[in-house]
């Protein structure tokens, strides 16, 4: 798939890596957050910049999904913003090693066992991309260099997850999913947030009436 940017200083995934390299760095590494909602395309684009990016190493939010025994029971407007992800060992075992020049390591949660499986180092150094939904919550926002939002409409997010999950898992994602991830828009402000939005679609969609993309520049004046 292809990502239209909006902004005419940077229409491939080569002119925004160039954009980015410039960004000063506050560490040793580079930390990236990708954020958006399901089937917005923030694995694709994680993937893209991680191809372009030497010594870059991409670090999933679905790898720090809770195991059933731990999730919070109830709807999504009962449960806190996020609930079902344990941002907390994110930012323990990842985002706050990174800020202290030290390797983080972490568990990868398996979906297949519903358990937290092997262990995977987190180098220093180079580029790290962390993706996924909920990324850049506010309690995680600051410890990145660059926060990108990947903005997509509803209907579209929806026909590639059911793609990807199947017909059967078309009441979680609409009764689930979906309703937590609009409610985490609309309390943590992610697309506000980031300093970048990405369109995940060919025709530049979005989910958010009015969006506009931020030129990049704006992220050299702090």
């Amino acid at each position: 798939m292809e990502f239209v940017m909006k902004k005419s200083a940077f229409q491939t995934i080569e002119q925004l890596i160039q954009a980015i390299d410039i960004v000063p760095r506050r560490h040793a590494t580079l930390v990236i957050g990708i954020d958006g909602c399901g089937g917005s395309g923030k694995s694709t684009l994680a993937s893209q910049l991680a191809a372009e990016c030497p010594n870059a190493t991409v670090v999933h939010m679905d790898d720090f999904y809770l195991p059933f025994a731990d999730i919070v029971e109830g709807s999504p407007m009962e449960k806190p913003v996020g609930a079902d992800f344990d941002w907390q060992r994110m930012r323990r075992q990842v985002l706050c090693p990174l800020s202290q020049d030290r390797e983080g390591r972490y568990q990868r949660y398996d979906w297949d066992s519903d358990t937290l499986a092997e262990w995977h180092t987190v180098p220093v150094g180079g580029v790290v991309i962390v993706e996924g939904v909920y990324s850049i919550r506010h309690e995680l926002a600051e410890q990145y260099d660059v926060a990108i939002w990947v903005d997509c409409p509803r209907e579209t997010r929806l026909s590639r997850g059911l793609a990807r999950d199947g017909e059967g898992a078309r009441d979680m994602w609409v009764t689930n999913w979906m309703v937590a991830e609009d409610i985490y828009m609309a309390k943590h402000l992610p697309h506000q947030r980031a300093d970048l939005v990405v369109y995940g679609t060919e025709n530049g969609g979005t989910s958010v009436p009015g969006l506009k993309a931020k030129p990049i520049i704006d992220m050299m004046q702090y």
